[in-house]
């Protein structure tokens, strides 16, 4: 018997007319996730997905991938029935026979999608809730509190049975809502902060500050290992690797020892919108958490924001470090986020930051820099690496 994954979305519903520009976007970030080897179809009808493999086998990896696209509220293997009672009733007890075997009581849900199919949604339920009572004697029905939910689904072309749904990612389409550029570090932060602008449907890029001998190959790689972890939800992450050990001892050679720390934040957020605006990104997006450490209080990100001539995403702001950790952990880069290679934003650090800073006495500090040459060269050295 046939078998297939049924995909469900949800807020894309309510899209109304710009509605086919987000389904047409799910469809292909789905199959930019299925195996490269994939064979069978993938088509939309009546706010569904369906992706036909031409081997059965193969549907439980294709649903373990599908989990991690962006827009998918639900998945689940189903089952192809013939539209007509005896077909449904007989193939929902073949195929479901392992599930209700090891259960102890069920209940039936229908949706009738052809409006023109002869029974109501109540009837189906009843006559195919009672041909398995019958066949599986030992099962109770308990509409409230049920093992098993047996859905029944009568569409165009086919009925469809399951049990049982995966739950998805959620958010909207990869792709549906621009570009943005992410400032990511080897830290906890930024890769959450990644993962839920990529939510809202936002296209990522990176931009990672490298100071070498500073910061070694291990940091590199560490961050790297993060994006490639990203990528599983934002496929095909460009990440601009920033040489930034110049930079960072013409601020310290120049600059008193207190400002070192938003001025470097200053000089970051005017490289990564140069790289930002080069590559079509309309945003940028950071880690920051008020309060979290000296550059993130409030007057240090207003400070910090000065420089910006487009918006700065922080999606994790208000969130404390539990919140952040169990997110990380969730997606996957808690444990790569805490192995102990330093990252540009730990060397350098002073040991009495400025937290208040006022913007006069920063530009001032500044005015003794050639800012411009080190964005400029910052930019020119900027390795870029597609995971």
């Amino acid at each position: 018997m046939k078998q297939l994954v049924l995909i469900k979305y949800g807020e894309i519903i309510l899209k109304g007319l710009n509605r086919p520009f987000f389904e047409d976007a799910l469809v292909k970030n789905i199959k930019a996730a299925l195996p490269k080897d994939f064979k069978g179809t993938v088509h939309r009808a009546q706010a569904t997905i369906y992706v036909e493999p031409e081997n059965p086998d193969t549907i439980d990896d294709i649903i373990r991938r599908l989990t991690k696209v962006f827009g998918i509220t639900s998945l689940t293997r189903a089952f192809c029935l013939p539209k007509d009672l005896e077909g449904m009733q007989k193939g929902a007890a073949e195929v479901l026979a392992p599930t209700l075997s090891a259960i102890n009581s069920f209940k039936v849900e229908a949706k009738r999608a052809d409006k023109k199919f002869p029974m109501t949604s109540p009837e189906i339920c009843r006559e195919v809730g009672g041909y398995l009572h019958d066949a599986f004697p030992h099962l109770t029905v308990d509409v409230n509190n049920p093992d098993e939910t047996v859905m029944v689904e009568v569409r165009e072309q086919y009925a469809y049975v399951y049990c049982g749904r995966v739950k998805g990612a959620g958010g909207m389409p990869v792709g549906s809502n621009s570009k943005a550029t992410l400032l990511l570090s080897g830290g906890i932060d930024s890769p959450v902060a990644g993962y839920m602008t990529a939510k809202r449907g936002v296209r990522l890029n990176a931009v990672h500050f490298f100071s070498y001998p500073y910061t070694g190959e291990r940091a590199k790689d560490k961050v790297l290992t993060l994006a490639k972890l990203l990528a599983d939800y934002n496929p095909r992450l460009d990440v601009h690797v920033v040489p930034f050990t110049e930079a960072q001892l013409a601020i310290k050679k120049h600059c008193p020892a207190e400002q070192l720390t938003i001025i470097m934040r200053r000089l970051m957020m005017r490289i990564a919108e140069e790289i930002a605006v080069k590559t079509g990104a309309k945003a940028l997006v950071t880690g920051e958490s008020i309060g979290q450490v000296a550059s993130q209080t409030v007057e240090a990100l207003g400070v910090t924001d000065a420089v910006t001539n487009i918006p700065v995403f922080r999606p994790v702001i208000g969130m404390d470090k539990e919140e952040i950790v169990t997110i990380a952990r969730q997606i996957g880069t808690f444990e790569t986020s805490i192995l102990p290679y330093e990252d540009c934003c730990t060397i350098f650090t002073p040991k009495h930051p400025n937290t208040k800073p006022k913007l006069d006495r920063i530009e001032a500090s500044e005015a003794k820099l050639d800012i411009e040459k080190l964005v400029a060269d910052a930019v020119a050295g900027t390795e870029v690496i597609t995971v």
